[in-house]
């Protein structure tokens, strides 16, 4: 592939393996298109997808993906840690090699317009594709999720971007857009209290006076009886993923409570990786040429 475009779209299923095998498939034994990746957790009740591929593919892959989980997913009957408002509830493009920001922009709402279209499926456009200042943060455009999202598109600010004028009655609505590389990390504590794990997101993300680049929100994994901070860092290059975990230890402290593990969703750039690294072990003026990996891929 000479050009790639990379999508992760988040499914609101993570439980029902079938379901997300099939979703899946759509990404598979297709030319022009390599699935990377996926993961699904059960506390979350949702399912990432990594993917690449040159974009014309690409984007009939992920046309096919959304109608899949459309068909196969009820928002009346999902209940999960995660917010959504959608089946297939966040769909964002990130350039790699060879395209553009512009390009994504425009792929995302080729991919908007269509679904909406197929599907009748409301389509909000968010990040670098927004349509309005108020529509760049997802958070926003999640708030209320899918229970809420009937009253919330009635609002003239809230009309979707492409597609019907009320939400898909099973799948609710989606969001797409284009954007930079993101890391998802969560943060787990020794904790099972709820009220704690969201005391310290509120803390450590930058609308609550935290680090500029994360999005944070406290998770309870019921399962493991332990909560967890659970962030996106939108540019690791200018909010380190060290910067997130020890800035969620030190919130931690004044609770009294331990980090007791950490996770990366989906992929991770190797920079980001790098960093942390270098941080951990005090190396001085290390650098990704440094690293075998990356030489090789010169």
């Amino acid at each position: 592939m000479n050009r790639i475009m990379e999508c992760v779209p988040n499914f609101s299923e993570g439980r029902d393996k079938a379901k997300v095998e099939k979703i899946a498939d759509a990404f598979r034994g297709r030319e022009g298109v390599k699935l990377l990746d996926y993961s699904s957790d059960a506390d979350h009740n949702r399912s990432v997808i990594t993917v690449v591929g040159e974009p014309e593919a690409l984007k009939h892959a992920v046309i096919d993906a959304v109608g899949r989980a459309v068909e196969l997913i009820d928002l009346t009957q999902h209940r999960g840690q995660h917010p959504r408002m959608g089946a297939v509830d966040v769909v964002p493009f990130i350039p790699i090699r060879n395209v553009t920001m512009e390009e994504a922009i425009a792929l995302s709402k080729e991919v908007a317009q269509t679904v909406a279209d197929q599907y009748r499926l409301p389509v909000f456009l968010y990040e670098k594709s927004a349509s309005a200042p108020h529509r760049e943060n997802l958070a926003a455009v999640r708030k209320g999720e899918f229970e809420g999202l009937a009253e919330k598109m009635q609002l003239p600010e809230w009309q979707a971007d492409f597609g019907p004028a009320e939400p898909h009655a099973t799948a609710g609505a989606v969001a797409v857009g284009a954007r930079m590389p993101l890391v998802a990390y969560n943060v787990n504590l020794g904790t099972g209290d709820l009220a704690i794990a969201t005391a310290i997101a509120k803390k450590v993300r930058y609308i609550g006076g935290g680090l500029r680049y994360c999005k944070a929100m406290g998770v309870a994994l019921e399962e493991r009886g332990i909560t967890q901070v659970s962030m996106n860092l939108t540019d690791y290059t200018k909010t380190a993923i060290y910067r997130a975990q020890e800035l969620v230890r030190i919130e931690a402290r004044r609770y009294g409570v331990s980090v007791v593990g950490a996770e990366v969703i989906g992929l991770v750039p190797m920079e980001a990786l790098v960093d942390a690294a270098a941080y951990y072990l005090g190396l001085d003026h290390f650098s990704m040429s440094q690293v075998l990996e990356a030489k090789l891929m010169e």
